[in-house]
């Protein structure tokens, strides 16, 4: 069986989770916590960074940090995982959703303006596959009213955007404020695990002590005062040594890790694009601007009925490609509380959409019995 999913380890998860242990320090911002939140800074250039145990827990102090309230208003894809939209439900925002672009599921900038009100408060891209929304764009409109904008870069860890003065940023650093996952489903991976990049000054110094429970306990650690106590909203979003020992063992690997994976995703561009053309099956779009950090390869099937037989074929065949989001505008929860206009491009993404199985262990001969199997 070729499963959707299978999570690479590099050897050392083990060997550096002892390690943690052998320290007596588990409970988190520790030596590898350090070890990761410094690799990344240094790597991509993020001016703080803050291990979460989530990408959920990061979006979540996203929304605290920007002081969304009850009221106020958020614009987010629609095609996109409920915890986008989840991290600003619980401060009591209300979410206005825009439709994804033809081109890939991202964000349609041109639908964003008209959903600016004078209760916006932040603009959230969700750079989908790993591949950039045009930022030059979303941070144009940012600054022109004022708004705060949010990456939801869990899929884009070492991806990146060129701007329109031609410097290549790597995305999760453009924006106020950035969510990353180290989901085993993701380049890069924790089991469960997250990340808060902060490109504000003004977030810095609040966004420790929210991570810390509202304490300011790093500040004491550090010398910096004499007693720590409670000083702010916060909760416990810092995740234990395991974790990030796990996360370590990595990005230690992070540079063949990608190479194998975009090697993996240039085999199936190869093998599919005379049968996608022909079959009218269209194959990701990675836009001028953006580069391609292979997180997924998926399928844009012409309509529902040729996406479940294809997914049926494919499982009598003992290889399991899945579909992904439901538009979460028509979600039991929110469906009713959706006023907005009908997006037809998130909606034909949660009918049409289709990821093949993408992990670093997949085979060349796997892969191509995967492009044989879709091929017949």
């Amino acid at each position: 069986m070729i499963p959707f999913n299978k999570p690479h380890l590099t050897g050392k998860e083990t060997h550096y989770i002892y390690d943690a242990v052998s320290t007596g320090k588990i409970s988190g911002n520790g030596k590898y916590t350090k070890l990761c939140q410094e690799f990344f800074e240094k790597k991509y250039g993020f001016l703080k960074c803050l291990m979460t145990t989530s990408c959920t827990d990061a979006l979540e102090m996203a929304a605290i940090l920007i002081n969304i309230e009850p009221g106020d208003e958020v614009i987010m894809p629609s095609y996109t995982f409920v915890s986008t939209s989840n991290a600003f439900i619980l401060r009591g925002a209300v979410i206005k959703f825009a439709d994804s672009e033809v081109g890939n599921p991202n964000l349609d900038v041109s639908k964003i303006q008209r959903l600016i009100t004078d209760k916006t408060k932040a603009i959230v891209p969700v750079h989908y596959a790993g591949v950039a929304c045009d930022m030059d764009a979303i941070m144009d409109l940012a600054t022109k009213y004022n708004l705060f904008v949010v990456e939801d870069a869990a899929q884009a860890i070492d991806s990146f955007y060129t701007g329109r003065d031609g410097k290549k940023r790597a995305l999760g650093s453009i924006g106020h404020l950035a969510a990353f996952s180290f989901h085993e489903t993701k380049n890069i991976i924790a089991g469960e695990g997250g990340m808060l990049a902060i490109n504000d000054p003004q977030f810095v110094q609040r966004a420790e002590i929210i991570w810390e429970k509202g304490t300011n306990r790093s500040s004491f650690f550090r010398g910096e005062v004499d007693k720590y106590g409670w000083v702010d909203m916060g909760s416990s979003f810092l995740p234990s040594e395991i974790i990030s020992a796990f996360l370590w063992a990595q990005l230690e690997e992070l540079d063949d890790i990608q190479a194998r994976r975009k090697a993996i995703w240039n085999q199936y561009q190869q093998g599919l694009s005379d049968w996608g053309n022909a079959n009218g099956i269209r194959l990701p779009e990675i836009p001028s601007y953006a580069t391609n950090n292979a997180h997924m390869f998926y399928l844009v099937c012409n309509n529902p009925e040729v996406r479940s037989e294809l997914i049926q074929k494919m499982k009598n065949q003992d290889i399991h490609p899945v579909f992904h989001y439901l538009s979460l505008h028509k979600s039991p929860f929110y469906a009713e509380k959706h006023h907005g206009a009908e997006l037809a491009q998130s909606d034909r993404y949660s009918d049409c959409l289709v990821r093949l199985p993408f992990y670093y262990d997949l085979t060349d001969a796997e892969l191509e019995g995967i492009i044989k199997a879709l091929r017949s």
